[in-house]
């Protein structure tokens, strides 16, 4: 900020030129909180195991121009559901000029038709494995019936929810809640590993 003396009482002050450079710390990490809701993202989606949970494209192609990683497009798919963020179009421009979403991204700004065709090709397994994660969490940490669980995380039976689960860390809700007894320890070990 540049203030000119004037013959007045009152100084007056004037903008700064927008060609000019700025001072700003060249980090992003300067810009989010310690306690910002984009950390606890990153550090929830950097642990899932992606390749397991069934999203397309989680190996990388060993022809052509790299994509974008999946874990990168996890991101952004849910720094919009956490923000009401719907349309492709707008987490396109939010990815370019959203400081938080810069910081998530490592900088990185996929289209709107990318974000659109991870949507269309993975839009099951996201919702579908944010779920599961949060029942085993759920299971292992609280005293909640596996009924419950069931009806906390969306699933509209038991029985549906079994089957899920069951399908993805190879051990039934009731055997999680009992971790470290037989098949149940797998289940322990793969969120320890």
């Amino acid at each position: 900020m540049i203030v000119r003396s004037s013959s007045s009482a009152f100084a007056e002050r004037s903008a700064l030129s927008t060609s000019g450079r700025l001072l700003l710390p060249a980090s992003l990490d300067d810009y989010v909180a310690e306690d910002n809701a984009v950390r606890v993202v990153e550090a929830f989606i950097d642990e899932l195991d992606l390749v397991a949970m069934g999203f397309a494209g989680a190996t990388q192609a060993h022809t052509g121009r790299p994509a974008y990683h999946r874990s990168t497009m996890l991101k952004i798919y849910l720094y919009g559901y956490l923000n009401w963020i719907q349309s492709s179009r707008r987490l396109d421009r939010e990815a370019q000029r959203n400081v938080e979403l810069m910081w998530l991204t490592g900088r990185l700004a996929p289209d709107f038709k990318t974000i659109a065709n991870f949507r269309r090709d993975n839009g099951s397994a996201t919702y579908l494995a944010i779920r599961l994660e949060r029942a085993a969490e759920l299971l292992r940490s609280s005293a909640f019936p596996i009924t419950e669980v069931a009806v906390l995380c969306g699933f509209r039976s038991t029985a549906h929810f079994s089957r899920r689960f069951r399908q993805r860390f190879d051990v039934s809700p009731s055997q999680a809640i009992r971790p470290g007894k037989g098949k149940a320890a797998k289940l322990q070990e793969r969120k320890v590993g």
